[in-house]
């Protein structure tokens, strides 16, 4: 009787492991599912294009990886922007992370986790309400151009999330990216 007890603890605990260590596997495969879509994302989306530094290759710009995603470098003074000129807009620097237009001077982000100089600290909310309302972390000052957050609007939240949990996966890149500056004042009666 004490063998056959013993016997069906066992069975239940194995049991119990296989069904917690199913659960934790099938959790972290679902993870690194949404992990992979959301570089996939980023990947596609341009997100690259003007947060990671650009640098001069042999065959002309080229993503300069080792500072991916990392934003406007903080070492790259700029000097004043050129103003807009005829049917010109704006300009922007051979890094393509400051840009300069009627709003001024903006420098991209760093949205890698870097918990200081990035958006490490920020939550999936902070992240999803400041592409959902144009406001940094949802609620402060107005993103500016060039980042297109009214088309990045239209993903679903489970896009925006993927794209979240991308971020987080990556290299944190310590990085502490200008503020933007406004524009020169219009001379009185202009």
């Amino acid at each position: 009787m004490l063998g056959r007890k013993l016997a069906l603890a066992l069975s239940l605990a194995v049991c119990v492991v296989a069904l917690i260590a199913t659960y934790a596997f099938g959790a972290d495969d679902a993870k690194q599912a949404q992990v992979e879509r959301g570089r996939h994302l980023v990947m596609t989306s341009g997100c690259t294009d003007c947060h990671t530094p650009w640098k001069m290759g042999p065959n002309g710009p080229e993503p300069d990886w080792e500072r991916n995603l990392s934003g406007h470098p903080q070492d790259l003074q700029m000097p004043p922007a050129p103003p807009p000129q005829g049917p010109w807009l704006g300009s922007y620097s051979s890094t393509f992370t400051a840009w300069s237009g009627p709003w001024g001077v903006s420098f991209t982000a760093n949205i890698t986790p870097d918990k200081e100089t990035g958006i490490g600290e920020w939550t999936e909310e902070n992240f999803v309400q400041s592409i959902r309302s144009g406001k940094h972390m949802g609620k402060g000052r107005a993103i500016l151009p060039p980042m297109p957050y009214p088309v990045y609007n239209n993903m679903p939240d489970e896009d925006l999330k993927a794209i979240y949990a991308y971020l987080m996966s990556i290299p944190p890149i310590k990085n502490k990216v200008p503020e933007p500056v406004a524009p020169p004042a219009s001379p009185a009666g202009k």
